[in-house]
């Protein structure tokens, strides 16, 4: 960029003052947001992401520099392009779990161990080896169902059923059971986190406090138009 295209000192500054003005009116809108879903928040969140780029774009030009910052946007998850009526289908699985008690997990292991030879645990294995005895011995939703008797926690799981028009032949994909599923052939996903936990949580704090505030002024309507001496009906 030559240096008469180059934003000037005061277009900069200007930017800068407009970011901090969007920050006052975002924290406003938050501070007084009326429900969880509160479009006065989502118009200054907006707000100030656009001064946010615009400060970000010019302090560039400018200066060769950038903020420390970036607004996250939401990712839509790919729509569906696959087949209407799939001649076949493949289930993804994923859940994650915290090995929370490694002695309970070693435990469950050396008693298979001993009581099937072809489960052999060494004793320096420790938990990788006895990972490998437990899902050998187990389906994984036996193992998600009784997941605490294995010393584990659960962490956040999620199963896709992706479509195709042919089954794959045997072992296409063993080498890469994962990597060749588009996004956009899966038809069906269904996730469980905590997250959505404290959101549900979170919604139900929020009603309420809410529902606490409307008795609470109905309370004090009835007090105002209570006649003098007479107790409130």
């Amino acid at each position: 960029m030559s240096d008469a295209a180059l934003p000037t000192v005061a277009e900069v500054r200007a930017a800068a003052e407009a970011v901090k003005a969007a920050l006052d009116r975002h924290l406003a809108a938050v501070e007084s947001r009326a429900g969880e879903e509160d479009p006065a928040v989502y118009a200054a969140f907006n707000e100030l992401a656009a001064a946010a780029e615009e400060y970000d774009e010019l302090l560039y030009d400018r200066y060769d520099e950038v903020t420390p910052f970036e607004i996250p946007t939401p990712e839509e998850p790919a729509p569906y392009t696959g087949p209407t009526e799939p001649a076949a289908i493949s289930v993804l699985i994923r859940r994650d779990y915290a090995v929370v008690e490694p002695h309970r997990l070693i435990a469950q292991a050396e008693r298979l161990a001993a009581l099937d030879r072809e489960a052999a645990l060494d004793d320096e294995s420790g938990t990788a080896g006895a990972l490998g005895v437990l899902f050998g011995e187990y389906e994984p939703d036996e193992i998600a169902s009784r997941y605490k008797e294995f010393g584990l926690e659960e962490g956040d799981s999620t199963l896709w059923i992706a479509t195709s028009e042919e089954i794959a032949e045997p072992g296409e994909w063993l080498n890469s059971p994962f990597g060749h599923t588009d996004p956009q052939d899966v038809l069906h996903r269904f996730d469980v986190s905590s997250v959505f936990d404290e959101e549900s949580e979170d919604y139900e704090d929020d009603e309420a406090a809410e529902e606490n505030e409307e008795s609470e002024e109905a309370a004090e309507d009835d007090d105002e138009t209570a006649e003098p001496g007479l107790a409130p009906a």
